[in-house]
């Protein structure tokens, strides 16, 4: 990936000043690490009528694949192949859009403590792309560009120059030309519409994006003709994150008018005096009480079984005595969000070599099970129809046989107190069945029986005295006969 910017200048105010702001001395070409690469700056020509800076992305094709196989620093489990067969490394992207904020940082700031004048003045400016993905044509990289005040020089690429009836490619290469822009300010036009005109992003897309994109956008997205367009394919077509933003931006928009500050506009809704405090949602309180009693077992490697989204899988990440915290679910679209959560494309070495995410039916003996400290069935047993049990039980007890085995289901008795769940219904539409306290305590006891385990039954969320708490919870301990016999 390859970008130019270049100035004009004069003796008295030379064009090498391009330099100061970018904190890059002309002299010397330098290399940066990024996560999918090296980053080059260099200067094809640095004199006082003419000073061009070169960024040069080299993309380490190796990481991109390492990252989409879903294991260790790997991305989503389901893009393996395209990571593969991708144009990601020959095309201006969202990859190099993030290197330009890391290598230009300061200077996407308007900060240069050197020269503290330079920042704020316009300059002439040439910003020359060679392959900039657009999709939407030429014509929509006017639409982006030149209400920002640049004069637009948009070329399509065709697919084969040997074959012109083949039509153009969604490419094109880009000029851009402004006297009227401070560098600061092209700097971040193209930081957040390069991956704008891609419609596409190398990460996962998280609601802090939303304040990216403000701090970024300030001065000029919000009156912005395409504004909308832009925040929803920046923040990639998210819909929550798109209103959010929209609605933050029209607060902005409307203050500008008004020439107000945004808090005086935002106050419809005055401060609460008084602050009540919010009960700790029952999801809360069963990873905590979850992880309490992983703790005082001792456990350090942890099987999660029925991972789901991942929510108890970052829970334990963030403990360090949880060595290796292995999430299993039959659900491949299920595995891809907890990737996504748990931001495994941007987690360091140490901390993505505790990780392992994989499919599994838990109603099928697998060796990869075998061996771990402890398993957690979370809320897992009410969506298998009864006949199915006997396998998912033999599958954790016969087969894997962890130490220690931590079963959580709702207490159906306590359904009563829930004023929003009609009589008979159960909390959720796929449960097969929800058990009262002596059904559960019944099952548990004798499948600790069959299997060499002793059980015990703990509460989770408040116990009514009549009706019990809303979520049971077994947990299962290997005898110390039995685990002598397994070793």
């Amino acid at each position: 990936m390859f970008l130019t910017i270049t100035t004009t200048g004069t003796p008295e105010q030379p064009a090498t000043d391009l330099g100061y702001l970018l904190h890059k001395h002309p002299d010397k070409a330098q290399a940066f690490s990024t996560s999918y690469g090296t980053a080059h700056v260099l200067y094809p020509e640095a004199e006082a009528g003419r000073c061009t800076a070169a960024l040069l992305l080299e993309v380490d094709a190796v990481a991109l694949v390492r990252r989409g196989k879903g294991k260790g620093r790997g991305g989503a489990p389901d893009a393996a192949l395209a990571q593969y067969v991708n144009d990601r490394p020959y095309a201006a992207s969202s990859l190099l859009a993030v290197a330009l904020s890391g290598v230009f940082s300061s200077a996407m700031k308007g900060v240069c403590n050197a020269r503290p004048e330079l920042p704020g003045q316009a300059r002439p400016l040439r910003v020359e792309v060679p392959a900039l993905p657009a999709r939407g044509g030429p014509d929509l990289v006017r639409k982006l560009f030149e209400p920002l005040g640049w004069t637009v020089t948009v070329e399509p690429v065709p697919l084969d120059t040997e074959f012109p009836d083949w039509g153009d490619s969604r490419y094109v290469r880009l000029v851009l030309e402004s006297d009227a822009l401070t560098l600061a300010e092209a700097l971040r036009h193209l930081y957040v519409l390069l991956p704008v005109l891609d419609d596409a992003k190398h990460y996962w897309v998280a609601p802090d994006e939303v304040d990216k994109l403000l701090r970024v956008g300030e001065g000029w997205l919000p009156g912005h003709p395409e504004q909308r367009l832009i925040t929803s394919r920046y923040l990639s077509r998210r819909w929550s994150l798109t209103r959010q933003a929209t609605e933050r931006l029209e607060l902005v928009r409307l203050a500008e008018t008004d020439d107000s500050e945004v808090e005086e506009i935002d106050n419809a809704v005055e401060a609460e005096t008084e602050t009540e405090e919010k009960p700790t949602p029952l999801a809360v309180q069963r990873r905590e009480a979850i992880v309490t009693v992983l703790r005082q077992s001792g456990a350090a490697r942890v099987l999660d079984l029925g991972c789901g989204q991942g929510q108890l899988v970052q829970t334990l990440l963030k403990d360090p005595a949880f060595t290796e915290i292995v999430g299993v679910d039959v659900s491949m679209r299920a595995l891809t969000i907890a990737s996504r959560r748990l931001k495994l494309d941007r987690m360091g070495e140490r901390q993505a070599s505790r990780i392992q995410l994989f499919q599994g039916s838990l109603a099928y003996t697998d060796v990869r099970l075998k061996g771990y400290d402890a398993a957690v069935l979370s809320e897992v047993i009410e969506h298998l129809d009864l006949p199915r049990l006997p396998a998912l039980e033999y599958a954790v007890f016969g087969s894997a046989r962890p130490r220690t085995v931590l079963v959580t289901t709702p207490n159906v008795e306590y359904n009563v107190r829930w004023e929003s769940l009609p009589a008979g219904h159960v909390r959720h539409g796929d449960h097969r069945f929800e058990w009262t306290r002596a059904e559960f305590r019944a099952w548990a006891e004798a499948v600790a029986e069959r299997h060499g385990y002793g059980v015990a039954f703990e509460p989770i969320g408040p116990d009514d005295p009549e009706v019990g708490p809303p979520t049971q919870m077994a947990v299962f301990t290997l005898t110390a006969q039995k685990e002598a016999k397994a070793a």
